[in-house]
């Protein structure tokens, strides 16, 4: 028997707070999650910061991905059982020839993702997913070996599925479209793990009414109404979790720390240091390969924030303690008539004795990676078809009027972030910074500024 074709003896499970059990039944998939690379996700964590202000979000990569396989396997179920290919060229669903390149790039679309994930690609200009590419192509690697034991060109589908350049969009818009496998399941898995409602919709419906055509994947009309649900738990999610205040001042933090570093140790001397963060040098000159890509998760930076929070530098050493500690900068909602003021607060920042490069930021939720439904945005996979009976297809907001009230809309904020200190209110009077604080206090009230 083909390695491709090869079955296990008896199916794997994996249990699973979201989708109860993960079915594993094809060696390969087996082979790929005990792979060194995607062992690699157990120690990264699938939100970040936002674990610090939703202390039950400690869900992993590991986690997610599996998840995506299991949603992915279950959509291939629904399409051979209801939606079998008749004829070459039909548009249905040629399970035969696709579900095994579908499944793997399920189980494998974040296996490039870094530690504390969009913020080290921000600093060190990384990219996951074409690092997901390379891990996947790659004759070095584990995965591409286990890839490559299917046929030789199968690491470059399962890769091109990543990339979006797969022929048969039907598979592409599993992984990647407005309702993928990818987005079902991490909105169900984050709102599980951070203990919120609103971030769940029927996953089961959806699936029952999800259906292949030539150009990719549609819904039955009928199930309009779950697809509502699922536009608007994204929705919500965004606005309460993915953007909340404190996680994004975390974030800063973070930012900042890793500028302080990559800027510390530039100097022979301090690079030089027992406490010298070796594995991140090749990231601060920009001059990294995936051998020292793989080499990092969460736990690697998180020690050397540890060891930095005793560093002679007392930028280095603060910011280390405020991110361990959970010291989160305090931050003001800012509009356009209020922007003029920020020079002004940096100034009163800077004669209290904070560095305002590494001490403030402004941070604007508009800019952040947010996927809002807009069908009008001149990007590939942005509608969600609906299959109406006599088989034509409508864009869901031109039916929907739930979804066309917040179709390409999306309320955020800008905030600028500062030490919590500059609110603080010595009764006594003696602190020498007093009349700094208050001078910076009277531009603000109810967290906004003036």
């Amino acid at each position: 028997m083909a390695y491709r074709d090869e079955r296990l003896p008896r199916e794997k499970v994996f249990r699973d707070p979201v989708h109860n059990y993960i079915y594993v039944q094809h060696q390969v998939i087996l082979d790929l999650i005990n792979t060194r690379e995607f062992q690699r996700l157990r120690r990264i964590k699938q939100l970040g910061t936002a674990s610090m202000v939703f202390h039950g979000a400690e869900h992993t990569r590991f986690t997610h991905s599996l998840g995506v396989y299991e949603i992915t396997r279950q959509i291939c179920d629904n399409f051979k059982r209801n939606y079998p290919t008749q004829t070459e060229g039909d548009g249905l669903w040629d399970d035969d020839k696709e579900r095994l390149v579908a499944l793997c790039a399920a189980l494998l679309h974040d296996i490039g993702h870094g530690p504390y994930s969009h913020t080290f690609e921000h600093i060190f200009g990384t990219d996951h997913e074409a690092i997901t590419a390379e891990i996947l192509t790659s004759p070095e690697t584990e995965v591409n070996q286990v890839l490559r034991a299917v046929s030789p060109e199968f690491p470059e589908q399962v890769a091109s599925v990543i990339k979006k350049t797969y022929p048969n969009p039907q598979v592409v818009q599993m992984i990647s479209s407005q309702i993928d496998a990818d987005r079902m399941d991490y909105l169900l898995r984050d709102a599980y793990h951070t203990g919120t409602k609103y971030g769940t919709f029927d996953l089961t419906r959806i699936l029952r009414v999800m259906r292949p055509y030539r150009d990719g994947i549609a819904f039955q009309i009928s199930g309009m109404h779950a697809v509502e649900d699922y536009i608007m738990s994204r929705f919500q999610m965004y606005q309460q979790i993915y953007f909340h205040p404190t996680s994004r001042s975390m974030e800063v933090i973070l930012n900042h720390l890793l500028l302080r570093a990559r800027e510390y140790y530039a100097t022979a001397d301090n690079a030089n240091e027992i406490a010298a963060p070796y594995l991140l040098f090749p990231f601060f000159k920009h001059q990294f390969n995936l051998d020292d890509y793989l080499l990092l998760d969460d736990g690697t930076l998180t020690t050397y924030f540890a060891h930095w929070r005793q560093s002679n530098d007392s930028i280095l050493s603060d910011l280390s303690h405020r991110f361990l500690d959970r010291k989160p900068l305090k931050s003001v909602i800012y509009t356009k008539q209020t922007e003029h003021e920020l020079p002004a607060l940096r100034d009163l920042i800077e004669k209290a004795g904070f560095n305002a490069k590494y001490y403030t930021a402004t941070n604007n939720s508009y800019d952040l990676p947010y996927d809002a439904y807009d069908p009008k945005m001149k990007k590939p996979l942005t509608q969600i078809e609906l299959m109406q009976e006599d088989g034509n297809l409508v864009e869901l907001s031109s039916v929907s009027a739930l979804v066309n009230a917040i179709t390409g809309k999306f309320s955020g904020d800008q905030r600028f972030f500062f030490p919590r200190e500059m609110l603080q209110n010595n009764a006594a009077d003696t602190d020498l910074f007093n009349p700094i604080y208050q001078a910076f206090q009277q531009h603000i009230h109810n967290d906004t500024l003036i």
